[in-house]
């Protein structure tokens, strides 16, 4: 009988730690914050483009404020670089912008500001689908061949990201997809460029 106690004793001590462990890995802080980086798979879409995406990268740093159990809000602040190239077709392109020559390239550094809702999915709070609105602030731009000195990219471009992001104890990875919004042809009305681009990262939570 002793024995049997002892048992279940040794038993429940073992299951009530093995569940706080698990409250305890599947707590969510209120505020956390981190760093990460990756790649930004992008392309422009336009009648004066070429399809398929070009490979860039990104960096950033964001914050996670987590208001419910399995809800919470991530604002963050990006370096985004963007490249394109020009199609050669000359029906398509702006001939008297561009001087003649080889295919011309175009480069894009944004300063990218998402706020992204988090939204926990399946039994752990470890995978987290995210939507939301983001702002792109043009940093620069740089266009081959060009023939005039303005600048062919507005300097703003809003956009919507929707993806995955999974939270291990440290480490964090992820992949969305950006599709934009804004109209960034600076030159008249006449072509609709926007930006498209799939990012996967990885970094740091702290």
């Amino acid at each position: 009988m002793k024995n049997l106690l002892a048992a279940l004793l040794v038993f429940s001590t073992l299951s009530a730690t093995a569940q706080r462990n698990k409250l305890s890995d599947d707590h969510e802080n209120f505020f956390r914050f981190g760093v990460k980086g990756g790649v930004n798979v992008n392309k422009i879409t336009g009648q004066s483009y070429k399809s398929g995406f070009n490979y860039n990268y990104q960096l950033g740093a964001f914050m996670q404020f987590n208001f419910a159990s399995r809800i919470g809000i991530q604002p963050e602040v990006n370096f985004v670089q963007t490249s394109t190239e020009f199609t050669n077709d000359p029906n398509d392109i702006y001939n008297d912008i561009f001087r003649d020559g080889s295919q011309k390239k175009s480069k894009l550094n944004y300063l990218e500001v998402p706020v992204l809702l988090n939204v926990s999915i399946g039994p752990s709070k470890r995978v987290k689908l995210q939507f939301g609105p983001a702002y792109g602030g043009l940093l620069s731009q740089t266009v081959d061949s060009l023939k005039t000195n303005g600048n062919i990219y507005k300097n703003a471009d809003w956009s919507a990201i929707g993806g995955l992001w999974i939270q291990l104890p440290f480490i964090n990875m992820g992949a969305r997809y950006k599709l934009g919004l804004s109209d960034i042809n600076n030159i008249d009305n006449q072509q609709t460029w926007k930006n498209q681009a799939i990012q996967v990262f990885v970094g740091v939570t702290f």
